[in-house]
Formats: structure tokens, sequence, C-alpha cells
């Protein structure tokens, strides 16, 4: 295990799960506890695991990518000590909470689809019929190489809203904590990106590890603008 807390220290981190776990309903809890992230500074690749290196159980809170991003949040969310953090993001980010590079949850549809699954798949019931399907072969690119060498892939339906149906009736049906999947139109990918809805009464925004060089950090951004340019929009809603 390798262990980076960033500005916190352990009793910290401990101590604010404590104060969101509090919050009764998983939306506001995760959109409480990814507040203390805006900022942070982003950085791809903070994993340690691939084909030919042995997987490394990383918890890094210096720098994070879009989805140890909400990897962090979401086992937080769902723990009120370090312990239980440690335990719980073992159960988000692996299969069966099984430390190796194959049972990573590489996807973000992996998180509905595999045990233990903290999360729905509301894209249809958000989308309300203007919802579409695309069947992916996942991890495999047009030219016939990999994505991710020594990832089996795989078939997935995979539900999206095309970014232009989304209008105030989708953006109404949101709530605050949904995990959030940009779409990708290509071939192997089921999203090109990955954030936290944010809502209350005047705004509804992504909060999101932005690999923009104009930000590399973490950063809340209208939604409706943002996606605006997207292929569509995937929602994951956590369980509680």
């Amino acid at each position: 295990m390798l262990v980076d807390l960033g500005g916190w220290t352990e009793g910290e981190l401990e101590n604010t799960m404590h104060e969101a776990f509090r919050i009764e309903d998983a939306g506001p809890r995760i959109a409480f506890l990814s507040g203390f992230f805006l900022g942070l500074r982003y950085r791809e690749s903070t994993l340690i695991g691939d084909i030919d290196t042995a997987e490394v159980f990383v918890i890094n809170l210096s720098e994070v990518d879009c989805f140890t991003f909400i990897d962090y949040i979401e086992a937080m969310s769902l723990s009120d000590s370090f312990e239980r953090f440690l335990e719980n993001l073992r159960k988000v980010r692996y299969r069966n909470g099984k430390v190796d590079y194959v049972s990573r949850k590489h996807f973000f549809t992996d998180w509905a689809e595999y045990e233990p699954a903290f999360v729905d798949d509301v894209t249809t019931q958000i989308g309300g019929g203007r919802d579409k399907s695309a069947v992916k072969m996942l991890n495999l690119k047009e030219d016939g190489t990999f994505y991710l060498p020594g990832i089996r892939p795989y078939h997935r339906s995979v539900n999206y809203i095309p970014s232009e149906k989304i209008d105030d009736a989708v953006l109404q049906a949101l709530k605050p904590g949904d995990y959030a999947g940009i779409y990708s139109s290509k071939q192997g990918l089921d999203v090109s990106h990955v954030g936290i809805v944010i809502k209350d009464e005047e705004s509804i925004v992504l909060r999101h590890a932005s690999s923009d060089r104009r930000y590399r950090k973490v950063i809340d951004q209208d939604l409706k603008e943002y996606i605006e340019e997207k292929a569509g929009l995937i929602i994951l809603r956590p369980r509680g």
C-alpha cells in the first residue's frame, strides 16, 4: 500500500468523514466531501499497476485525475473512519475488493456492473425517453489494439443522453452527488471524462478534476455549458 494524504492528517480526514457521515442522504454528503477537493492539483496516472507491473493499492490525496477523484469521494462518503475508508476504497476501485490490475474497475460503467456496486445507472430514468443506447466492445480500438493492454475486451450496452437532448427537464432530474460520465463516441470507450453533479437553487455544475491546461485542478464548471460540445451524458446515482 502506498499512502499520501496530501494536506490532510489521518485525524483530520477521519474527523471530516465523521462530520459527513451525519448527513443522511448520499448526494449532499458527496457534495460536502468533494468541496474539500476544490483546487487540488490534477495529475494523470497516479495509480500503479499494468500488465507488466504488480498492482499497488494507492491512496494519493495530493493530486488526482478525474477517475481517482470520484474514487476517493465515493469511498469517503461510505466511511466513518480511516480504516473503513481504506476498506471501502478497495471495494469501490476493484471488483470484489481484490487489489490487482485485472480486477480494477477501469471503465466508468463498471461501477454499476460489478460487485460490489454502490451506484445505479439512472441514465434512462433521467433521459425520460431522450436517451440512446450503443453496444460497445470496451477496451478495443478501431485498429484492433487495446486501450489497456492485458484487459480482455468485453461487450456492453451503454445508455447515454445525447448532448443536444439535455434540456431543462433533464437537468432538473439530476440530483446533487450524481456521478456524471461524459459519453465517448469512440469505439472501445464508454466515457471520456467523469465528475460529480453539484446542484443548488441557483446553479448546476460539474465538479471534476480538469486536465485542461488552463486549470489542471479540481474545479466547478456550468454543466449545461460544459456538455454542449460533448457527445452526451451517463449518470450513475449513489445508493447511500
